[in-house]
């Protein structure tokens, strides 16, 4: 089990919990956050210091974001395990579930 950042994320980005995590495992991607599971060492720093609340245990996210439950995994699976966030760099895409959303302004 690992952490997963939902909805609330998109197009916010707030980077608190980046600050927050010992590992460097929250890697910034083009309109959300992301929690790399294999790095994540299930602390729960980034959960509490979250402003908009998007933090969530994976066994924890509300129904109505299940999604982002593997949204995650997914963007890891397919860009491989970079090694930690700040040396990586930004990621060059986002999911798919984050793609669908309709744009935040303000």
């Amino acid at each position: 089990m690992t952490y997963v950042i939902a909805q609330p994320c998109v197009d916010v980005k707030d980077r608190a919990c980046v600050d927050e995590c010992p590992v460097d495992c929250i890697y910034e991607g083009p309109r959300k956050l992301y929690i790399n599971p294999d790095e994540c060492v299930d602390c729960g720093a980034c959960e509490s210091v979250c402003p908009v609340e998007a933090i969530f245990y994976e066994d924890d996210l509300p129904d109505e974001w299940s999604g982002y439950r593997t949204a995650d995994r997914e963007v890891f699976a397919a860009t491989g395990a970079p090694g930690g966030a700040s040396a990586a760099g930004p990621l060059p895409l986002d999911h798919p579930t984050v793609v669908d959303e309709p744009v935040r302004v303000g």
